[in-house]
């Protein structure tokens, strides 16, 4: 032997011996019999490799099917030569036609198998036509040819009475016909195929076919519990035969041995047909070994086992009423050590098993005592504070046995309920007002008294102790709230400053000192509502109309470059002559992510195919944390315009934007915004709609009324749709049809509002807030003291005002404002006084 197989053979002894242990306690462990198969296969052990298959085959059975049957017979006819080996040959076939025969689509074989049988044997010729007969009444698949078949070999033709029987055997190969497609068409298991299958042939209601529906679904679905009943409930109430309903219970225990339901199915159809004592104890022996998920199910068997032996029981002798009793205190024990040591719970809590006890030894025994014994055990197995369990007692107790022990039992309740104590009391009062004297009346009122205001003070005190919880997770919440708020704004406030996007100190670097700096891309929102808060977006000073930073003291050449470190080196793009900066072959790209890796890198790569690319100058703050924009120096001009081009592409989520480098200096008058201002009758624009509407589903919804140019869905700086769209259309009639049909509809639950497009104006810095009107025409109050109005309160009369008359169009995103004016002064008293009277 080699010395390196020495430690393999000790790795599977080891498993083999823990494969065995497994089995020990669970003989029902399909997984552990296969590998102790495997192990002893390995080892080359013959007779134990046997006798563990033998053990593992009585215990998960092989599925009968018709091949198996077929498999069979065949074995058999090989014995035929011996003595009564044709007619035991017959025996098999029979058996095989009984089990498979029906079977719609592999039954003829069995069917053809013994006519060949027969006719090898020159059997009678009687024997022969009574197969043909018998097959012909089957519904199966081809029987045609079965017919035909017959209809050559019958010397007379075939009887009326065959023919008639086939006939009927067709339709009814018609009707199973769309489910044995169906059972052909679709994957393992089909159990939702032959679900369907059973209910049909169950709603036909013949017994031989609802059989072999059933088997066939088994044999495919053997280990399907919920089957296993329905076929063994509809056997147990409709066929009622002895041998087949037992034999598919035996079939059931043993292709589902882990399911309660199956093995207490086994019990009952046993008890049913009559079946000796010692075969229903070995059943439910072997059901305790089955392994059962749950400890309930553990409980249910033995409830099971204990109602049979119940009904054995003649209670004038003692043997039978010996026994049960040793039954009910076995289950205790079994619960009490075996199933909590396995699952950490009797899964008896309420002491069912103890309640029936108790109840059999007070109602047939007559035995109190023992019952009151039983009773008191329950109790100190934590069902006291439980009033059900009292109120159980107490009932026993009034039925059986005395009102002393009734009242006892109420007043230990009483004093021991925690759950329902107000039922408990009433009960008790009840009691007494029936049973009781002055005495037991007033001993009641004082303990039920004494009862309730402990409980309401205990009440009380878990009210308060709640709110207090309650009260301080608030606190902690809030606290928590407050601290991650806090820590959220620094955080933002320290990412603001190196996000924001201002660029005069590197721009400087990047151009030179003694260079006019170009501007900035002046953009504004799409949505043209907002446009005038976005012109003062981006200016020359930066972003968000921020001051330019006060100059800088002069330092020393490279004095930067050495503060900032090695780690800024690689991110210097390479710098180019003053001369060959030139804006007209320079683009300015804006609205980049702020966490975008290599930006040098990626915008040369982008802007390659527009031409050749002289130099990439990304913006970083003195921190090295990129700005979000850079400039692309182009060689010539043709290249800006194709750079152009590429405006609004996204750049890892977010819109590129791409506008020519203008100094603001130079041309103040110089706007990049690309749509038109003013009123375009054969575009629409389009509000409300939802976020998640595409170009696609809008466009589907347009193109009904007019054919459709573009489509723009109005977008922020980060690519987020605003709910906004402008359309156009070929022409106005289109455009105008598409308002009045499409204004007000809905789309994916959003009401729309369509109109004709009519942007405002852009120069709305130049108009005062309508708010603001109104104070700006109102008469000014003189002058105080100190350069203060005296009073802040307007005393202009209101019918001095007029409320001037509402635009005649309405721009699109403004709502219309009625603006206040003001009243010459050319009144007179009179007049003044007139309108004063008047209003």
């Amino acid at each position: 032997m080699k010395p390196s197989s020495h430690p393999n053979i000790l790795v599977v002894k080891r498993l083999e011996i823990i494969c065995t242990y497994e089995l020990s306690i669970n003989a029902f462990d399909y997984n552990c019999h296969v590998d102790l198969i495997k192990l002893l296969r390995q080892e080359g052990k013959l007779h134990r490799l046997r006798k563990a298959r033998q053990k593992m085959s009585e215990l998960f059975p092989l599925t009968e099917g018709p091949e198996i049957w077929l498999e069979y017979v065949q074995y058999s006819i090989g014995g035929m030569g011996a003595q009564g080996g044709i007619e035991r040959v017959r025996s098999i076939f029979e058996r095989a036609l009984t089990a498979v025969g029906l079977h719609m689509t592999k039954g003829a074989s069995i069917w053809e198998a013994y006519r060949e049988f027969e006719i090898l044997l020159n059997a009678q010729l009687e024997r022969i036509h009574t197969l043909f007969r018998r097959q012909l009444a089957v519904p199966l698949m081809d029987m045609e040819g079965t017919y035909a078949e017959y209809s050559d070999w019958a010397d007379d033709g075939v009887p009326e009475t065959v023919t008639h029987q086939y006939r009927r055997a067709l339709q009814q190969l018609e009707k199973c016909k769309p489910f044995e497609e169906a059972l052909l068409v679709s994957e393992p298991p089909k159990l939702a195929e032959y679900q369907a299958y059973i209910d049909f042939e169950m709603k036909e209601g013949d017994p031989a076919r609802v059989q072999i529906i059933f088997e066939r679904a088994l044999a495919e679905n053997c280990l399907v519990p919920d089957l296993w009943i329905k076929y063994t409930m509809y056997l147990d109430r409709q066929l009622k035969i002895k041998d087949l309903v037992l034999s598919a219970h035996e079939r059931a225990v043993r292709n589902c041995p882990w399911t309660m339901g199956l093995w207490k199915s086994y019990l009952l159809a046993l008890e049913r047909h009559g079946a000796d004592h010692q075969t229903v104890t070995d059943v439910f022996e072997k059901a305790l070994n089955a392994g059962f998920i749950q400890a309930a199910d553990y409980v249910e068997i033995w409830q099971s086992n204990l109602d049979y032996l119940r009904r054995r029981v003649d209670f004038k002798w003692s043997r039978e009423l010996d026994e049960l009793r040793a039954a009910f205190a076995r289950s205790l024990d079994y619960l009490k050590e075996d199933v909590k040591e396995r699952f950490s719970e009797s899964g008896d809590l309420s002491c069912i098993i103890m309640q029936i006890w108790a109840r059999i030894e007070a109602l047939h025994c007559k035995n109190m005592q023992k019952a009151r014994e039983l009773w008191d055990s329950i109790m100190t197995k934590g069902n006291a504070k439980y009033a059900n369990m009292w109120l159980e007692y107490y009932n026993l107790e009034r039925s059986y046995g005395d009102a002393v022990h009734c009242r006892k039992a109420l007043h230990r309740a009483v004093q021991c309920t925690s759950d329902y104590p107000e039922h408990v009391c009433d009960v008790l009062l009840n009691f007494e007002r029936v049973e009781g004297s002055l005495e037991d009346w007033d001993a009641a009122v004082q303990k039920t008294e004494t009862k309730l205001n402990r409980v309401n003070e205990q009440r009380v005190a878990e009210k308060e102790a709640v709110l207090a919880r309650q009260e301080e997770e608030k606190a902690e919440h809030r606290r928590k709230a407050k601290a991650d708020k806090k820590a959220q704004k620094k955080s933002q406030k320290t990412d603001r400053a190196g996000d924001k996007r201002k660029a005069e100190d590197e721009y400087e670097e990047e151009w030179g000192e003694d260079e006019e700096l170009p501007s900035k891309r002046l953009r504004g929102e799409e949505d043209f509502g907002s446009t005038a808060k976005e012109e003062h977006m981006e200016t020359e000073s930066g972003l968000f109309s921020r001051r330019a930073p006060p100059p800088r003291k002069t330092e020393p050449p490279g004095f930067r470059k050495n503060q900032q470190g090695l780690s800024e080196a690689p991110r210097q793009p390479q710098d180019i002559s003053k001369e060959q900066r030139k804006d007209e072959e320079c683009v300015f790209v804006s609205n980049l992510p702020f966490n975008l890796e290599d930006p040098e890198g990626k915008m040369r790569t982008l802007f390659q195919g527009c031409g050749t690319v002289q130099q990439v100058r990304p913006i970083f703050t003195a921190k090295g944390v990129f700005k979000g924009y850079c400039y692309v120096q182009f060689e010539d001009r043709l290249a800006v315009s194709e750079a152009l081009k590429l405006d609004r592409q996204e750049v890892d989520g977010r819109p590129m934007f791409v506008s020519p480098c203008v100094d603001k200096n130079k041309n103040p008058d110089f706007k990049v915004f690309k749509y038109k201002t003013a009123m375009e009758k054969h575009k629409i624009f389009i509000s409300g709609l939802p976020y998640s509407c595409t170009k696609e589903t809008l466009e589907d919804l347009c193109k009904q009324h007019g054919t459709v140019k573009t489509i723009r869905l109005v977008t922020n700086r980060s690519g987020k749709p605003k709910g906004l769209a402008y359309v156009e259309y070929e022409n106005e009639a289109q455009a105008s049809q598409a308002v009045l049909k499409m204004d007000g509809t809905m789309l994916e639950n959003f009401t729309i509002s369509v109109a004709i497009s009519n942007p405002p104006s852009r120069k709305m810095e130049d108009k005062a807030a309508p708010s603001r009107i109104l104070g700006a025409a109102m008469l000014r109050q003189p002058q105080g003291a100190r350069g203060k109005g005296r009073t802040q309160i307007s005393l202009l009369p209101r019918s001095l005002y007029r409320q001037s008359a509402p635009d005649a169009k309405a721009e699109n995103g403004t709502v219309s404002a009625p603006h206040a004016t003001v009243t010459d002064g050319s009144l007179s008293n009179e007049d003044f006084a007139k309108m004063l009277l008047k209003k």
